[in-house]
């Protein structure tokens, strides 16, 4: 896990996988991450599915909020107190393809002594779900295929 000192370092450099990874680039955020696109949301939920640490997952959420990844939500059950729960801004669901490829990479070169665990499809027509990279023109880009970087001078 990167140290708080490690997050701003990474978080001030020009690069963009350095300053992502500063948000998300520890395990136990990318499974909050992950069960939350699974539909769990409250932190009760998440604490029990993840079997993490209160402290930990209060730390990791705090982080994902600061950071406009998800936003707290109160609700009320009938007859109970306000509580929270957890939703992703437009900045979280875009790390869906994120974690979908890592997935899949997961699936292919660490799946477990059974196999993978689960296999995710689209609820629409029941396919299995693959990440592709593309081009802007919409050419499918092989793994082997080389990429250029261009710098911006941002």
């Amino acid at each position: 896990m990167l140290s708080t000192m490690d997050r701003k370092a990474l978080g001030s450099v020009r690069c963009s996988v350095a300053r992502t990874a500063a948000v998300v680039g520890d395990a136990w955020t990318m499974l909050v991450l992950r069960d939350i696109f699974r539909g769990r949301r409250r932190f009760d939920d998440l604490a029990e599915s993840l079997g993490i640490a209160r402290n930990v997952l209060t730390n990791r959420l705090t982080t994902l909020i600061d950071e406009e990844i998800v936003v707290r939500v109160p609700y009320r059950e009938g007859g109970s107190r306000e509580r929270h729960e957890y939703q992703l801004t437009e900045a979280g669901r875009d790390l869906r393809p994120v974690i979908q490829a890592m997935l899949a990479w997961g699936d292919t070169h660490r799946p477990g002594p059974g196999g993978p665990p689960v296999r995710v499809e689209h609820d629409g027509c029941g396919e299995p779900v693959r990440v592709e990279l593309r081009c802007a023109a919409d050419h499918l880009i092989t793994r082997d295929e080389p990429l250029r970087s261009v710098h911006t001078g941002a």
